[in-house]
């Protein structure tokens, strides 16, 4: 094994279709046009000497050193700025370019320092490369640097040099070794896209400066890391190299975080993790990163990770170590006793969207096979069922339509209840350079995002109530209808056209238009109207969305009127627009293809169908209940009631992420029998009785399915530290059941899946290494795989206009409770915390905290920073204040990342009709003035201490 380089080209490639030909060092090179000679050299084999180019960027030509020179031109041109030309004769060494290159890194050795041996970037150093490659033998200028390398100079305090910037918990800014590249600021600038850093002072006073000469920290850096990876010197470096080392191999694998899917490249020595560093041939990231994927993988190694399997008889009992075959005896016995006392549909389970496609296939496959049940559920219930439901009805396909290339032929981007900047930053990053390159925002949200207030993007934004999604998108529909935007031929040729006109009379009428609807959605009419002849007029447009559409009383009814959107302007079916769902977790795609619903089977097939039933029952070899088993909500209720006794989670955390949160605790209390299988013991561990230690998904083999349906390999770097990945505790715990399922590694289960699922019938772990990945559908049809879904006609055949009429929720504010709480996420943290809270991105975020408009404040007499009581009709918790203006008058907004809060005690039992999805983000609350956690806070940590107590080595002989 070796690290695995990758070309760095100098300058980016070109999308010219056009060939221009050109001659380099005697070689004839055929390149598209607009390719710079510095790449057209690197295509023939050529490396010019480079340190402000980097393919990542565009061109720059400030460092001097890729000079060559060109038959008929006076002068010596910067390669990386110069574009081929047909005929052109290009020389890369000459005398006189040997010359000027080595003048040009004297000048910059000259103010260097010269610690190399004992450097960080010791044997990772371009400036290091580029003075052994110059032929760089000796500098005529001296190597004092008094300009900014020592803090002294002739005895005195040197006032050009300034200290590390050691702020950043996990890269360090050492000004005396830049070299003023600007690679660094052009990174934050056309990479990401937050503009964070700058170049202060002239000549040999220049700096890279974060912000007005701020801290790293202090700045507006998001801690990407896209600077780290720049950085041709140790200017910018990651603390765990300066402390490890330089790695001495690497492995591709994919992240762990959320729906974008980031390739990496684990950089390793031996087991140990030195860095993350994002793959540029991940087709999902291009190479780029953010905060979570780059640095937060320490909570693989934290101090409370659980490694061994626990059992005890009651949660009021201490946990009590074991072997995996006695926790395995003892789940089996329990959940076989519970079945022979309460009958076979008293148990179930719930499969994870932060494991492997092949670990939820084999969760569910245990479930039906060995439980002899259908009572299977996954995360994607409380976050996007709603997408299955109504893009299956719409379009025919549960999933979105494009890939995430599609977003640079984007001309209107709407964005609707989404904030990828926070949920999905590096998807954010390639959108915000899009926008930056003329393509239209429209944020529908009732705060004011991060995107809206990006750098160099003017947004459309239309701050709606929460709960009005459906009369918002309507209304839209009426603008496009009623002023006759209709894409006609594509709705005669791709719809049904008598359902359309029933819809178009629908979203026709008067009471459908901007005006009549903004007493109740709370959008400046006109705003609308642009936002909507923008959309229908303004050439190709994509619609993202997220869980401020799904999580709603009418989740479902928003999908089907957003993808009402996209088929009534025509929206569909080629690169540039579609209808995406931005999922929220690393495989929450995977975990609903692989069977995950309790009506379901993999490939999104119902239970009920007696020809697919007999595909499965003949491989599994085992008879399959036809009926559709309990969804999460329903388990819960049957709990109360006493007729679910047992479940086994694989790696969720439904106690502090599903809504009302005392109704999950009545649940699992009443429970006879809970299994946690997760890294840590989290909330829902709290009322387990088994706790089987999992593997982080640097310790195990497998897939996950991002958001544009892409399948990637994750691969094993280390050994698992808990002994088994989690298919193998999953096989494990279901021979203990008396479910035999063999396997003896999970490219096994793949295989099985593509026998057995339609769209993934092209899926194999050798495909996936020879491609990088491939996107659902894959199969005879499609076998790289559909980037771009319904190219020429829907899945479905014809697309299905549905009238979406707006239903006000149940949940109405009063005045007990008269303002509306809505809830979200934050970039540094993840999900439910467990991973981003055991890492150092506390730092950005400790707490869940409460925004508040100053006006709701005010009249309240709350101020920043202070404790606040939030309380709805089904509960109170207490966390600090926010006073901004990104919330509305009325409307209230947290985070649910940190247990302590558990803003979900806050959200109520109402759900998506169809679904059963929770309304989190409609809650009906008021706010006043508190000194300190709520009664119910302390009981709930009170009990939290009582029940994650682990009983001695000695006390449990």
């Amino acid at each position: 094994m070796s690290l695995i380089e990758e070309i760095d080209f100098g300058t980016p490639r070109s999308k010219s279709e056009t060939m221009v030909t050109l001659t380099i060092d005697g070689n004839q090179v055929t390149v598209p046009e607009g390719t710079s000679i510095m790449r057209a050299a690197m295509d023939a084999g050529h490396q010019i000497p480079k340190l402000c180019a980097t393919d990542m960027v565009d061109a720059f030509g400030s460092c001097r050193l890729c000079l060559v020179e060109i038959e008929g031109r006076a002068g010596t041109p910067a390669s990386c700025t110069t574009p081929v030309m047909n005929g052109l004769v290009v020389r890369t060494q000459t005398e006189r370019l040997k010359k000027l290159r080595k003048g040009v890194m004297e000048l910059y050795i000259s103010d260097h320092p010269l610690d190399c041996l004992t450097c960080g970037a010791n044997g990772d150093c371009e400036l290091q490369d580029m003075a052994g490659a110059v032929g760089l033998r000796d500098v005529r200028y001296g190597y004092e640097g008094e300009n900014h390398v020592f803090a002294k100079s002739d005895g005195c305090s040197n006032d050009n040099w300034m200290p590390k910037d050691e702020s950043n918990p996990y890269f360090t800014y050492d000004p005396s070794k830049c070299i003023v590249c600007s690679r660094c600021v052009r990174a934050c600038e056309e990479v990401q896209g937050t503009f964070a850093l700058t170049i202060s002072g002239r000549g040999f006073d220049s700096r890279v400066s974060p912000g007005m000469s701020e801290s790293f920290l202090g700045s507006e850096c998001v801690s990407c890391g896209a600077c780290v990876q720049a950085c041709p010197t140790a200017t910018l470096t990651e603390k765990s190299v300066i402390e490890i080392g330089q790695p001495e191999h690497s492995v591709v694998t994919t992240c762990a975080y959320c729906g974008v899917g980031c390739a990496f490249k684990a950089e390793m020595r031996g087991e140990e993790v030195v860095r993350m560093v994002p793959y540029k041939d991940g087709k999902a990231n291009r190479g780029h990163s953010c905060v979570k994927g780059r640095f937060a993988w320490g909570y693989t190694n934290h101090k409370e990770r659980i490694l061994n399997p626990m059992i005890r008889e009651r949660i009021e009992d201490p946990w009590r170590e074991v072997s995996w075959d006695e926790a395995f005896s003892f789940a089996a016995t329990r959940m076989r006793g519970i079945q022979a006392k309460y009958g076979r549909d008293a148990i179930g389970g719930i499969t994870s969207s932060r494991c492997t496609n092949e670990e939820t296939y084999l969760v569910q496959k245990l479930i039906r096979g060995g439980f002899g049940n259908n009572n299977v559920d996954t995360c994607a219930r409380v976050c996007h069922s709603p997408t299955g439901y109504g893009l299956s009805q719409t379009f025919g396909t549960s999933a979105g339509t494009q890939d995430f290339d599609s977003v640079e032929d984007t001309d209107v981007v709407v964005i609707i209840g989404a904030n990828p900047a926070a949920a999905h930053p590096v998807f954010a990053s390639r959108l915000k350079k899009r926008l930056r390159q003329g393509a239209k925002l429209i944020v529908v949200d009732p705060r004011r995002t991060e995107m809206v207030e990006s750098p160099h993007v003017k947004a459309l934004h239309l701050p709606l109530m929460p709960g009005t999604n459906v009369a918002v998108v309507t209304a839209l529909a009426h603008v496009i209808v009623t002023e006759g935007l209709a894409n006609e031929a594509f709705i005669r040729e791709r719809c049904d056209w008598s359902e359309f006109e029933e819809w178009a009379a629908f979203v026709a009428q008067p009471k459908h238009s901007p005006e009549a609807t903004a007493i109740l959605t709370g959008v400046d009419p006109k705003v609308l109207r642009e936002a909507a002849r923008a959309y229908a007029t303004g050439g190709n447009g994509a619609i993202y969305y997220g869980l401020g559409v799904t999580e709603h009383s009418q989740g479902s009814t928003t999908v089907i009127a957003i993808a009402n959107l996209a088929m009534v302007t025509g929206n569909i079916g080629r690169s540039g627009v579609g209808v995406n769902p931005l999922r929220g977790q690393n495989n929450v795609q995977g975990s609903c293809d692989m069977g995950s619903f309790p009506h379901e089977l993999p490939g999104y097939r119902h239970i009920s169908g007696e020809a697919v039933r007999d595909q499965f029952e003949a491989l599994w070899n085992v008879k399959l209940n036809p009926e559709p088993g309990l969804r999460i909500p329903n388990m819960f209720d049957a709990a109360i009631e006493g007729t679910f006794m047992g479940i086994y989670v694989q790696g969720e955390d439904i106690l502090q992420s599903d809504p009302n949160t005392k109704h999950v605790v009545a649940a699992l209390s009443a429970m006879e029998c809970v299994i946690v299988h997760d890294l840590f013991l989290n909330e829902t561990a709290n009322y387990a009785h088994v706790f089987l230690p999992g593997s982080s998904f640097l310790e195990k083999d497998g897939t996950f399915t991002n958001a544009e349906r892409r399948i990637q390999r994750v691969r094993k770097v280390m050994t698992p530290k808990n002994g088994m990945a989690d298919w193998e505790v999953t096989i494990a715990l279901a021979k203990a059941m008396g479910f035999e399922m063999d396997y003896s590694h999970p490219s096994e289960i793949m295989d099985e899946i593509a026998a057995l699922t339609p769209t993934f019938t092209g899926v194999s772990y050798a495909k996936l290494d020879e491609l990088g990945s491939v996107q659902w559908p894959c199969n005879e049809k499609a076998p790289e795989g559909t980037p771009v879904m319904h190219i020429g006609g829907f899945v479905r055949g014809k697309g299905k206009f549905i009238v979406t009429e707006y239903v006000a929720t149940d949940e109405r504010t009063g005045p007990r409770f008269p303002l509306l709480l809505t809830t979200g996420r934050i970039l540094s943290q993840y999900n439910v915390g467990a991973q981003t809270r055991r890492t150092e991105n506390v730092v950005w975020h400790a707490e869940d905290r409460l925004e508040i408009h100053p006006h709701d404040a005010e009249l309240r007499g709350v101020r920043d920073g202070d404790w606040v009581r939030l309380q709805s009709r089904a509960g109170e918790t207490t966390l600090r204040a926010e006073i901004t203006d990104r919330v509305s008058p009325g409307v209230v907004y947290t985070t649910f990342h940190h247990p302590d809060t558990q803003a979900n005690v806050i959200t109520t039992d109402y759900s998506d009709w169809a679904t059963n999805c929770p309304e989190y983000k409609v809650t009906a609350v008021q706010i006043s003035p508190s000194n300190g956690p709520s009664d119910w806070q302390k009981a709930y940590d009170a009990q939290a201490r009582q029940s994650r107590r682990i009983a001695p080595a000695e006390a449990a002989e």
